[in-house]
């Protein structure tokens, strides 16, 4: 609406919309009226609009739940249950069984052997016969795959924290094949296949997502690490079979896959002709794994004297290992506390799927005896940037190991280099080999001139010569690689990456040579300063690079990538999330890598573990005490050994839970089977009417690093006295519903007293999804004597983990 000049207001219809609603209501009365329909007819229409409205309104409605339903099924499927209400197997994994692609490669797998059946006699045949003189008469006797089919136990898709133009698939398969592949040289030398087993994650990469038709640009594919192999060899490959020899072949064929199908390598498949299928094959990195291997301590002995009636210690190494990288460390003689004091580079490609993982061997002229392993999911560490834990090992008695792990991440930033110190990499480069042109045939085709004369020479027979089997070798200080060979080309082919690390980015060089297989001599060379890539766009050179001592127009197709490492800070807000924070309490990662400036922490002694209480962090609006001020309170309680109960529990606890906390907990209790003496009764105490005495301290938090539960008892606090020295208190834990006896908790016992410190740890395997369904039983008993009549049962509680955050973790009495 336009004002007037004079600048009054416009006139407002707020007040005016409930008559033109009236309006618009009797607006179809008037008109049935005015064309003189009854009032049936004003009724009829009232009931059609009625019922329309009320169809469009239910189509709604089951339009939105069932877009409820597909956002988030767990929650629809399990909205108004709680989690008691629902069996232990019922779960959502994010691996989901596939058995209509199973049922799909069963059908179509027939078809597959034929296609290569004809391969192999086809395209394989003939290139093994002109490989070599002595295989003129290679021939495949027999292809056949079998009519078993790979199958695909499981898959998980990941679609959250990727790029939005890729998904990404990790398919679990398993090939228990009975394929029959027989081979024949000149009637003399037979051997073949009857039968393989393969096992692996697969990796499959849908990248990148288009708006046309295909839809997906490409498809990549690559096992994530090296695949299980077993075979069985039939003819005189059944040399193989030997002891020994057997691990030894299958070995070198497992590497031989992995130097095609494992990571860093990829097998593409491009889909769309507008797809950069080098990029896909060799992306950058997603970072560099910094690994630094401290000590060890508590392994168990494995030498043994006299047939193993005097036990002596063991002489510890580990090897560490990233997919296919891997290394040793060096042998600690007769120790069981080692102090290795290593550190290890590893390049990471694909986060989540990369582990870190550790296996400890004691080192024995015959066979090595296994000391523990440990598995380490690098997608926490990524998220921490440093971690520095004690990690306990797996599969074992006993035994811990120190790592120190640290997170660099790429950046393309020339102003965030630094200078190099203790020997540490500062940047990396990235090679990716293309390919070469018009390389010489031989050294004597050289352009410079001291050939000349040779040249003239040796004309005729250079006429003659065949084409060179070329391959590269690159040189970055003390390393180098050797790329695959290409026969019988002066334009070759290679496409491979290779990475190095570098410390000094203004002295070292990349060197490059070619070379020919057959006559040992350089057809041409490259050096190039790696200084010149700070200065380039992006600090990256992707171009042809003429060749020295080689033929006027001979050229290298590379792409060469400097990146700079640096330890980024991760979000203030974050909290650190390593596997012992239990240990350590709740440190930022800023101020954790302020204190490490300083010098590297030790473990602390078991007197000063005894003198401190645990703990996690806590967010729970509910729960306002700090950790700080429970510690002390613990302290006072179980140094104060002659305070009355009544003063112990004001000074210990100013929130108390009240009976109504008891009368909840009661149902749960008896249907569990809890005998009478296992709560305590608040009219047993008559000095603290209406007060539950007897509490315990517990942190509970979820380890991602391990993929465990970590539960820690801290301490207990007013206990009820069972006998005239007071009680000789423990805690025992089961994470229900398994009670079984094998998987049972338990501390150790506190003499004479009613307010113990432990200090002690416990770490359940289960998944997360799985621990956030569980409850714990925590139960607190008196180790009385052996046909003692004194009390046992000194308390207990159900944790409901289903309402705890324990992701974050939590710290409660």
């Amino acid at each position: 609406m336009m004002g007037d000049p004079q600048g009054s207001e416009p006139v407002r219809l707020g007040p005016l919309r409930p008559l033109c609603r009236a309006l618009g209501l009797l607006l179809p009365v008037y008109v049935c009226g005015r064309i003189g329909l009854g009032l049936s007819w004003i009724l009829l229409g009232l009931f059609l609009w009625i019922f329309w409205n009320r169809n469009k309104k239910s189509k709604l409605a089951r339009m939105r739940a069932a877009m409820e339903l597909l956002e988030n099924e767990s929650l629809e499927v399990t909205r108004g249950l709680s989690a008691h209400q629902l069996p232990a197997w019922v779960n959502f994994p994010d691996v989901e069984r596939v058995e209509w692609i199973n049922k799909v490669l069963r059908q179509m797998w027939p078809y597959f052997g034929v296609y290569m059946e004809k391969l192999f006699q086809e395209k394989i045949e003939p290139l093994v016969r002109a490989s070599n003189v002595h295989l003129k008469a290679f021939t495949f006797t027999k292809v056949h795959f079998g009519e078993k089919s790979p199958r695909i136990n499981g898959v998980k898709a990941y679609t959250k924290k990727v790029d939005k133009r890729e998904v990404i698939l990790d398919l679990q398969l398993c090939y228990t094949g009975d394929c029959e592949i027989n081979v024949e040289v000149k009637k003399l030398c037979k051997a073949g296949v009857n039968g393989i087993q393969v096992h692996g994650t697969l990796r499959v990469i849908l990248a990148p997502i288009l708006a046309d038709v295909p839809f997906v640009g490409a498809v990549t594919m690559f096992f994530i690490h090296k695949p299980q192999l077993e075979i069985n060899w039939t003819g005189l490959t059944n040399i193989l079979e030997i002891p020994g020899v057997s691990n030894m072949s299958d070995g070198m064929i497992v590497d031989l896959i992995a130097s095609y199908l494992v990571l860093p390598n990829r097998f593409t498949f491009p889909l769309s002709g507008h797809v950069n299928t080098a990029e896909l094959r060799f992306p950058i990195p997603q970072g560099i794994l910094r690994v630094y291997l401290l000590e060890a301590e508590h392994l168990i002995p494995k030498d043994t004297y006299l047939k193993g009636i005097i036990k002596g210690k063991s002489d510890p190494y580990a090897i560490v290992r990233v997919g296919n990288q891997s290394f040793k460390s060096r042998t600690i003689g007769e120790n069981l506390n080692p102090h290795w004091n290593e550190m290890y580079e590893f390049v990471i490609h694909e986060v989540p799927g990369q582990d870190l993982e550790v296996d400890l061997y004691d080192e024995d002229p015959d066979k090595d005896d296994f000391l523990g392993s440990l598995v380490i999911c690098l997608e926490g560490v990524m998220k921490d940037r440093m971690v520095d834990e004690w990690f306990p090992l797996s599969d074992v008695v006993s035994g811990s190991v120190h790592l120190k792990l640290e997170w660099l991440s790429l950046l393309a930033a020339p102003n965030r280099l630094q200078e190099a110190t203790n020997g540490l990499s500062t940047a990396m480069i990235i090679v990716y080999l293309d390919s070469a042109s018009c390389l010489p045939r031989n050294h004597l085709e050289y352009s410079n001139s001291e050939y000349s004369v040779q040249k003239q020479r040796y004309t005729a027979s250079l006429k003659n010569e065949k084409e060179p089997s070329s391959y590269v070798v690159m040189y970055v200080g003390k390393k180098s690689v050797k790329s695959k060979t290409c026969a019988g080309t002066t334009d070759p082919v290679w496409e491979q990456a290779f990475a190095f690390f570098i410390q000094d980015v203004h002295m070292q060089h990349l060197h490059v040579e070619v070379k020919a297989e057959d006559r040992q001599c350089a057809l041409g060379m490259l050096d190039l300063p790696l200084h010149r890539l700070l200065t380039s766009e992006d600090m990256t050179m992707d171009q042809k690079f003429p060749l020295t001592n080689s033929g006027p127009n001979s050229c290298i197709k590379m792409k060469v990538i400097l990146r700079v490492l640096h330890i980024e800070d991760p979000d203030p807000d974050s909290v650190y999330a390593g596997i012992n924070s239990l240990k350590h309490g709740p440190v930022s990662i800023r101020r954790k890598s302020q204190e490490k400036s300083h010098g590297n922490q030790r473990k602390p002694s078991d007197s000063q573990q005894r003198q401190q209480i645990h703990y996690i962090p806590q967010n729970k609006p509910m729960r306002k005490e700090s950790m700080d001020s429970s510690s002390q309170r613990i302290h006072q309680a179980g140094s104060d050994q002659k305070a009355t109960p009544h003063q112990t529990l004001a000074q210990a606890a100013p929130r108390t839970p009240n009976l109504k906390h008891l009368q909840r907990m009661a149902p749960s209790l008896i249907s569990l089977n809890s005998v009478a003496s296992s709560v305590f009764d608040p009219s047993e105490d008559p000095s603290a009417p209406g007060v539950v005495t007897g509490e315990v301290n517990i942190s509970v938090r979820y380890a991602s690093l391990r993929r465990s539960l970590i539960v820690s008892v801290n301490g207990c606090r007013n206990l009820i006295q069972c006998s005239n020295h007071g009680a000789d208190p423990y805690v025992r834990i089961y994470l229900l519903p398994d009670r079984r006896w094998a998987s049972r908790k338990k501390t150790t016992v506190k003499r004479k007293t009613l307010n113990p410190i432990y200090n002690e740890r416990f770490e359940f395997l289960v998944s997360l999804e799985d621990a956030k369904k569980r409850t714990l039983d925590i139960a607190v008993k008196n180790n009385r004597p052996f046909g003692s009549h004194g009390r046992k049962e000194m308390g207990k509680t159900l944790v409901d983990l289903s309402r705890e955050d324990i992701d974050q973790g939590f710290t409660d009495w």
